[in-house]
């Protein structure tokens, strides 16, 4: 697949990029979420997706307080990229902050990265900042006119603070680049709530997170349900709340769906995971574009490989069809 546009500024992205929380250590609740990885692995990680054409890759403070940064940056340089060479998006945490924050902070973003450019800034989610949602982003606007960052993005926003964050930059003369939503075949909201509207009308790229789900859309759980017990707490708890989660119930529901993708998957040469993956880049056009992690070089090099082959449309109905019943 060819790259796709980021929004409407001049940056390209391929369709599939790599998440990185799981390179965020143990410094912080991430761990409780995704088991960590160390660094000889994210490396491999790394070098697997650029391998595979992967061109841009997602981290946030958040994630181990810089560490998912750090760890990314330094997998980039070992694999010889140098800065520029790909796209680098973070995300700043509002929580018990201000908007000052947001500028106040660009030095430590930077810093992490250890000079690879900020890409794409995000607001990692509409809520927990003292200041305002249009005070946050006239700071990242500030940002981007200084040089310290390419573009502006958001993250978990509604369709209603889309448009309002969209029309606050461009007073600013800042065009919205991104809005960083979960979705995939099992959380399709976006198509009910008016975000996918919204997107397209303003030319927004939609950045689809946990697009496997939390690996339920691979099918591993539904061929071995005891692996349920061995993930991390937070993941088991509120995959297992999930109507189509990790629950028995969950399982027995969303079976049908996950045989006919093995089905799918096995005409193409694929596994359940990428016929998932396929299934979201696809069906949007170029909206969407995904960001499942990885922590083996498989899984990452699996993810990449999604970009070579495309399903049809009659079977992009038959996941339509089956995932929302």
């Amino acid at each position: 697949m060819t790259t796709r546009r980021l929004g409407r500024t001049d940056i390209e992205l391929s369709p599939i990029g790599l998440g990185c929380m799981q390179f965020s250590g143990t410094r912080n609740v991430v761990r409780w979420m995704i088991r960590p990885i160390d660094q000889e692995t994210v490396t491999s990680v790394v070098r697997a997706a650029l391998d595979g054409g992967v061109n841009w890759f997602d981290t946030a403070e958040m994630y181990g307080q810089g560490q998912s940064e750090e760890a990314l940056a330094a997998a980039l340089k070992t694999c010889g990229i140098a800065p520029g060479e790909v796209t680098v998006a973070t995300k700043w945490a509002p929580l018990g902050r201000t908007a000052a924050d947001i500028t106040r902070t660009i030095g430590d973003r930077l810093r992490h990265l250890g000079g690879f450019p900020v890409g794409l800034h995000q607001i990692h989610m509409p809520t927990g900042s003292w200041s305002s949602i249009p005070a946050q982003l006239k700071a990242m606007a500030a940002l981007l006119k200084s040089g310290e960052i390419r573009s502006v993005g958001v993250s978990n926003f509604s369709a209603r603070q889309l448009v309002l964050a969209h029309r606050v930059l461009a007073a600013e003369g800042v065009t919205l680049a991104a809005n960083q939503v979960r979705i995939n075949l099992l959380h399709r909201n976006v198509e009910r709530d008016g975000v996918l509207d919204a997107a397209r009308r303003l030319g927004v790229t939609l950045i689809a997170y946990s697009p496997l789900q939390g690996g339920l859309l691979s099918g591993r759980f539904h061929d071995d349900p005891a692996l349920v017990r061995s993930q991390p707490v937070m993941r088991r708890f509120f995959g297992v709340l999930d109507r189509r989660g990790l629950s028995a119930q969950g399982l027995a529901r969303t079976r049908p769906l996950v045989d006919t993708m093995r089905a799918i998957g096995k005409a193409y040469g694929v596994s359940v995971s990428q016929v998932a993956l396929n299934w979201l880049i696809t069906r949007y056009g170029d909206t969407v574009v995904a960001i499942p992690g990885a922590s083996k070089p498989r899984q990452a090099a699996d993810a990449a490989a999604v970009m070579e082959f495309r399903l049809t449309e009659a079977e992009i109905g038959k996941l339509d069809e089956l995932s929302l019943t």
